[in-house]
């Protein structure tokens, strides 16, 4: 089975990804275009997922190493977004960050995913909106039909042009939780 979702707080996409594994279904892949692809298992499963600056090939031995010492298995990741894919049968230990330390260390690392690709997105949005208008200009000078047809036209092609915006927009609210949870544990 394959799924498409977009995410852009990863706390909630391991939600759905749990989700998912409480329904029946273990993830056994993902794009990077946000399809998930599913088997369904008799066996519960659990999900986590960390996120990573970008490792060297020898780093990244190390910390699969490390992980799959603790049994867990990895799925997937991507040295673009960083984001760390993780699955193990459900036992005692299913938590990947059990102390304040690394807890508070994992919230650094997303408060940072958030921070860049937010400012990444703004600075797209930025220039390009610099020297254009969303609407073409010669449609509010239309009249009856003729404007809404142009107008509904136009309509997603905007919606496009303000599609960075709202990433900087929800990855600033990724980035303000993050910074909450990391500040409470900082305490």
């Amino acid at each position: 089975m394959k799924r498409f979702r977009a995410f852009f707080n990863i706390e909630k996409e391991e939600h759905w990804l749990n989700g998912q594994l409480q329904e029946g279904y273990r993830c056994t892949g993902i794009s990077g275009l946000g399809i998930y692809t599913f088997e369904k298992t008799d066996k519960n499963f659990v999900m986590r997922l960390d996120y990573q600056e970008h490792l060297s090939k020898e780093k990244l031995g190390e910390y699969k190493g490390m992980y799959e010492d603790f049994g867990w298995d990895y799925i997937d990741g991507s040295t673009f977004s960083g984001i760390r894919y993780w699955q193990k049968e459900s036992a005692d230990q299913d938590v990947i960050f059990s102390d304040r330390q690394s807890q508070g260390s994992y919230y650094k690392r997303l408060m940072n995913y958030s921070l860049w690709l937010g400012m990444l997105s703004l600075f797209y949005a930025l220039m390009l909106y610099k020297d254009s208008t969303l609407y073409h200009e010669g449609l509010w000078s239309m009249e009856g039909s003729l404007f809404w047809k142009a107008f509904l036209f136009e309509t997603p092609f905007v919606l496009l042009k303000l599609l960075p915006a709202l990433m900087a927009v929800l990855l600033g609210i990724s980035y303000y939780q993050a910074y909450r949870k990391y500040s409470m544990l900082k305490v």
